[in-house]
């Protein structure tokens, strides 16, 4: 599977910072010392309908961590996940009348063009569930030849007893995960199961479903958490720098992945940080496609808004914040869009080697946009105000907000 074209990031003069960031699994903040190449494994889509502004603000969070590193001089081996084949996309097709292939193929290309017009930087490794089946197959062998799974009626079951490390990830209690297995895809009530949370590895074919041969395992399909196992072990390894997603993947996703990953191979941690984006509501809700409460866009950029103001939207809110999309968000975004364009449409002005400065240490510090936004706007207020002599001071702003946060201007 390909991922989307890179927009060009260009280089700052100067160095960028190391990233301080906070790790749900510590509960803190981390200070994150990758190698000259960084890694990080950020979940993907299940694409049954694609890309909401929820969506948008997770990417743009990992877009950060991205250009962080990328500031700092190192490379960035970047992985992504796509949900191809999963029961909510099974569920959609059957409810629309339309071929579940077809169906996820439309919505990844859709999400791939929504991705290039926000300017996210793609994945190097742009991996489906389907073309992972024949990697995750070997692991759940493994993981129930060595005692960590068990079969039930055919399918197959990670159990978490296997990890000792299990729970460290999300730090919850065992009533809060299975109040959250049973609201987020797992199976809790099943009778034979071990412990209410052992997760799915591998479901045994059912009818008028797809199905892949698995080998000992028999035909099936694969569970939503080995997937991103295979994958990150495949291109990423043991131990990378962050694993991402947004806030409701802490539980049961990226704990259940950090075991099964563990008891493969007895190494711990997965991550060494776990990162988590916040949810972003519409009127007083989370959005969800199950709710339908979505602002998809797709439809903003039909509608003609400019996707560097719907970029600007997000970055007007700290990543971890769980905050609430209205159109004077959007407004305001546009506002300040419109100032900055003014402010470095000029061929001279205020000296611009302080603000590039100030939006690294802001990003710097748990990604902190919205700080970097307010230099920025101090920035373009002085512009207006005073001007300035310093020829070339607005390229140099225009570069740093591209390369830094994101935003042509």
């Amino acid at each position: 599977m390909h991922a989307w074209p890179a927009s060009e990031v260009p280089a700052l003069p100067g160095q960028g910072r190391d990233l301080r960031i906070h790790d749900t699994a510590t509960g803190g903040l981390v200070s994150l010392d990758p190698g000259p190449v960084a890694r990080i494994y950020v979940c993907g889509i299940t694409p049954y309908d694609a890309t909401h502004i929820g969506h948008a603000a997770t990417y743009n969070a990992f877009d950060l961590v991205q250009r962080v590193w990328l500031d700092t001089k190192r490379q960035v081996h970047y992985v992504q996940n796509v949900t191809d084949v999963d029961d909510p996309l099974l569920e959609r097709a059957e409810r629309d009348g339309v071929d579940w292939v077809a169906l996820a193929e439309k919505e990844t290309a859709l999400f791939r063009e929504d991705m290039t017009a926000l300017r996210m930087l793609p994945p190097r490794h742009y991996i489906g569930a389907v073309e992972a089946i024949p990697g995750i197959v070997p692991l759940v062998e493994r993981l129930r030849d060595a005692g960590a799974a068990y079969e039930l009626e055919g399918d197959v079951y990670f159990s978490v007893e296997s990890d000792p490390n299990f729970g460290r990830v999300s730090g919850l209690d065992a009533a809060a995960m299975r109040l959250l297995s049973a609201e987020r895809g797992g199976d809790p009530d099943r009778p034979g199961k071990k412990n209410p949370l052992d997760p799915m590895l591998w479901m045994a074919a059912r009818e008028g479903e797809p199905s892949w041969d698995g080998g000992s395992l028999g035909r099936g399909r694969p569970g939503w958490h080995i997937e991103c196992v295979a994958i990150a072990l495949d291109h990423l390894g043991m131990g990378f720098d962050v694993q991402g997603g947004g806030s409701d993947l802490a539980f049961p996703h990226h704990e259940m992945g950090a075991s099964h990953a563990q008891a493969l191979t007895g190494e711990f941690p997965m991550a060494q940080a776990y990162v988590h984006a916040g949810m972003v509501a519409l009127d007083g809700e989370k959005m969800s496609k199950s709710r339908g409460n979505l602002v998809f866009v797709s439809k903003l950029r039909q509608d003609g808004v400019d996707p560097a103001a719907i970029r600007l939207t997000l970055l007007a809110h700290h990543y971890r914040a769980d905050w609430e999309w209205t159109d004077q968000v959007l407004v305001d975004a546009q506002a300040r869009l419109g100032r900055w364009r003014a402010a470095v449409s000029r061929p001279d002005g205020p000296p611009a080697e302080a603000l590039v400065e100030e939006i690294r240490v802001a990003l710097g510090n748990d990604l902190d946009a919205p700080a970097a936004l307010a230099a920025v706007d101090r920035w373009a207020a002085l512009q207006q105000e005073q001007g300035g002599t310093d020829i070339g001071a607005p390229g140099v702003v225009s570069r740093a907000v591209d390369a830094l946060l994101g935003v042509a201007l």
